[in-house]
């Protein structure tokens, strides 16, 4: 009789033995998302709250008033003196940069100044003019095509409406908003590579689409920035805020975007990025404004 209590106890140690290792395993296992959102909700982030549309559109109109401040010379970066110099230099331009449009253009006007004159060209003479440009056959047939529409259905002028500027061979909304803006003084928001890319870095719009961003951009902006805000924007995208390496840390919106970090944000190796007159360099135009804070372009022959 005396020895059931002893049996009793040994019978205990190996049953709190066994226990031992499903207890380990007990406190190893992650909690449940119950016991865990008991335990643990200090220690959770809380997620970011999202951007109304009202706070994206007065932090965009920050940015475009921080932007007239550190380019208030922002201008059209093609040479010209006229709608129709304008409107040829701007076809030229694309999958270019401007600074080849504009050494390549003197020579061009020189020898054809009017429409009627590039209407009645040699194709082959012109090509060779705007070679230097890229895609020279398919370009000659564009400039030639709208100098003969010009002559033909208005007179040798330039249109000042979106609709005829349009028709015209070579001619889509992005060249007619810089001839509206810069030779008409006519709102026109200029949606190209550079304007495409920092709108979508700033989260205002998610489109890709040229003409989809031109009409979200135009609801957050009065018509009267249009122009200028196109000029800010192409200027910020190709000093500072460049394609493959912004540079961020010398960014002066850097607190009002939200890609913030995607580029250098060393300052001192940021100002090595930095382009154009930001960078001390020549600018693109050959005959930039009176205002112009940089160096002119060299001509063709030079470099």
């Amino acid at each position: 009789m005396a020895e059931k209590p002893v049996a009793k106890k040994a019978a205990a140690k190996k049953a709190v033995k066994a226990a031992e290792p499903a207890k380990a395993a007990a406190k190893k296992a992650p909690a449940t998302p119950a016991k865990a959102a008991k335990t643990a909700p200090a220690r959770l982030a809380k997620p970011a709250k999202p951007e109304s549309h009202l706070s994206m559109v007065r932090r965009a109109r920050r940015i475009n008033r921080e932007l007239a401040e550190v380019y208030p010379y922002a201008h059209p970066e093609l040479d010209f003196r006229n709608p129709f110099e304008l409107l040829v230099a701007t076809v030229l331009s694309a999958q270019t940069t401007d600074l080849r449009v504009n050494q390549t253009t003197p020579a061009l006007f020189a020898a054809y100044p009017t429409p009627e004159d590039l209407a009645a060209a040699d194709p082959e003479a012109v090509e060779q003019l705007i070679r230097p440009t890229g895609f020279f056959r398919a370009k000659t047939k564009s400039i030639m095509g709208l100098a003969a529409a010009l002559r033909d259905d208005f007179g040798g002028n330039v249109p000042g409406r979106l609709d005829d500027l349009v028709k015209l061979p070579g001619v889509g909304r992005k060249t007619a908003n810089v001839v509206l803006g810069n030779a008409f003084g006519v709102p026109g928001i200029t949606v190209d590579t550079h304007f495409g890319r920092l709108v979508r870095r700033w989260k205002w719009t998610d489109e890709e689409d040229p003409v989809k961003v031109e009409a979200v951009v135009a609801e957050i902006f009065p018509k009267s920035e249009w122009t200028m805000l196109s000029h800010r924007v192409v200027f910020h995208g190709r000093r500072i805020c460049h394609a493959r390496k912004p540079a961020c840390g010398a960014c002066p919106i850097a607190p009002l975007c939200p890609a913030y970090g995607e580029g250098e944000t060393d300052p001192e190796k940021a100002k090595k990025l930095l382009k154009y007159e930001k960078g001390g360099f020549p600018g693109q135009r050959l005959s930039p404004p009176p205002d112009y804070p940089g160096l002119p372009a060299p001509p063709l022959a030079a470099g």
